[in-house]
């Protein structure tokens, strides 16, 4: 694991999609999955740092897109930690729809191409719905931030004292900040209004689904960002 901030990590050799790690007095609280593989790292990365699968508390989703919930059965089943998810992705978490999906017309050339078929997910239960506004007792205080667009049910998580936002992939840092790739997103237009909301916060660390956490200049670049892709 890599420390990020004195009790928040993230889980490294993961191959795709970031998983974070939160320490709480009352236990750990994992953010994302990421892929079928993931689990098996994630539970070992525990194991070496001297933490047990019952000490998670807690798995916050951010969206329900394979990549980032496709460890979630295993790491529900050997952890037993509540799983949180907005109402919008929770059908698809559970495996009881598809994954939503951008219609094939609203895409051109390689984006269309890349548009994924149907895919349904090997469900797991979600206990407890989030919605805009919620605190959770994470970090000294998680708010839940409703940014759909590249899921219908994206949320993002903030803390408002340390200034740190998990901001799923609202925007992708690989290396450089760049928008959700198109074919996997079903709302761009939405997509770059929750991008102003996260700008708007003035973070001093972000931690993406996909790339390395931003801690340096953190504010200024993503309003340079913004303005480039013209969120602002």
């Amino acid at each position: 694991m890599h420390t990020i901030l004195p009790r928040l990590s993230t889980f490294t050799g993961l191959v795709m999609g970031r998983v974070y790690l939160v320490e709480d007095p009352d236990g750990l609280t994992i953010i994302d999955t990421g892929l079928e593989l993931a689990a098996a790292r994630v539970l070992k990365q525990l194991e070496q740092a001297g933490r047990k699968p019952g000490d998670v508390k807690r798995i916050l989703v951010t969206h329900g897109h394979p990549d980032h919930i496709g460890g979630l059965p295993e790491l529900k089943a050997r952890t037993g930690a509540q799983v949180v998810a907005h109402a919008l992705d929770r059908a698809a978490i559970e495996g009881r729809t598809p994954v939503p999906r951008v219609p094939a017309d609203q895409l051109k050339g390689m984006a269309r191409m890349m548009r994924p078929g149907e895919t349904t997910l090997k469900g797991t239960p979600v206990d407890h719905v989030v919605d805009e506004g919620e605190v959770l007792p994470v970090l000294g205080g998680l708010h839940v931030l409703f940014t759909p667009g590249h899921s219908p049910g994206h949320v993002a998580y903030w803390q408002p004292d340390q200034k740190v936002v998990f901001c799923g992939d609202v925007i992708m840092r690989l290396p450089n900040l760049r928008p959700p790739i198109a074919a996997f997103t079903v709302d761009m237009a939405e997509n770059q209004r929750s991008l102003k909301r996260l700008v708007d916060l003035a973070p001093r660390v972000v931690c993406f689904g996909h790339g390395q956490p931003l801690t340096d200049d953190t504010a200024e670049r993503l309003r340079a960002y913004a303005r480039k892709v013209g969120a602002m």
